[in-house]
């Protein structure tokens, strides 16, 4: 009997150590705004700091922009995908690096009369705030590194479209790209846009459609495609979704044009159940990814 109490002891005292330790090591999310001048606006945004990030004022981290879909916000990551739990696992595990993680407003619920979209458009040119003001902003308060091999970026549906746009035109910004179920081009199902011209959403779509991801790809000269293939690019989506088509037509046309691309469909839908476990496989992919100049 005192065997038997003394290994419960035990096992309590593992199991109170082993919670502590998960417990200790997790980050924080901070919910900022900062005051665009391009947009003339006010624009929310949600950051991930790692576990440790106030310990030493003197470290820099990798950062992760993690951009959300068509009619969220930035708290959507956090409060539909979980990632503040994900990011302290795979960190927590290893898997992944320690890193800032930055999750910008471009959106809201009303998309004929709320702007959504990550490109320039005629009222809404994000594509120069987020390049020109959030990128700088955020970097300089939270301390993350301002060079390519230490930057990526990844996101969902509009956001993974946002994603690659941003990484096919600037490649010399960003060392790796994750796109979930993205947005990369027209799509039949949204072209009711089209019969009102005045609404936020035709623009949206407008933009999408002009810069569709393989538009870009087989426009671009030699030397853009030469760097376009120092990305790390990985394309994620579910092989029920209805955006499937686009990411299997933009890897065909990265494989035709020998850019190297990762592409994965697995068993899954356009919704966060498939997101949630996509990031799990984000964080350790763009933290393999980091750290190397090779631009």
């Amino acid at each position: 009997m005192k065997v038997l109490n003394t290994l419960k002891r035990f096992v309590a005292t593992c199991l109170v150590a082993l919670t502590c330790t998960q417990m200790s090591v997790a980050g924080v999310v901070v919910n900022d705004t900062l005051k665009s001048e391009v947009l003339q606006s006010d624009i929310p945004f949600c950051v991930y700091l790692p576990d440790g990030f106030n310990r030493n004022a003197e470290q820099t981290f990798p950062v992760l922009y993690l951009l959300h879909g068509l009619t969220d916000n930035e708290r959507a990551w956090t409060d539909k995908g979980q990632m503040e739990r994900v990011a302290d696992d795979l960190m927590r595990s290893g898997e992944s690096r320690k890193m800032v993680i930055v999750m910008p407003c471009a959106g809201g619920q009303d998309i004929h009369k709320v702007w959504n979209g990550y490109f320039n458009m005629p009222g809404w040119n994000y594509e120069d705030f987020f390049f020109n003001e959030l990128m700088p902003t955020v970097e300089k308060k939270y301390r993350a590194r301002n060079t390519r091999e230490w930057r990526a970026i990844a996101g969902l549906s509009m956001g993974g479209g946002g994603s690659v746009g941003y990484a096919l035109r600037h490649p010399e910004t960003f060392c790796a790209c994750y796109a979930m179920s993205a947005w990369l081009g027209s799509n039949k199902q949204l072209q009711h846009a089209q019969q009102n011209n005045k609404s936020k959403f035709f623009y949206l779509q407008t933009a999408v459609d002009s810069l569709a991801a393989t538009r870009v790809l087989t426009n671009a000269t030699a030397d853009e495609r030469k760097n376009i293939g120092n990305v790390a690019w990985f394309l994620d989506c579910g092989d029920d979704d209805f955006l499937l088509d686009q990411s299997l037509e933009c890897y065909q046309t990265m494989r035709r044009l020998r850019i190297p691309a990762q592409f994965r469909v697995r068993d899954g839908n356009h919704n966060w159940e498939y997101w949630h476990t996509a990031l799990r496989i984000c964080l350790p992919f763009v933290s393999r990814n980091m750290g190397y100049n090779n631009y």
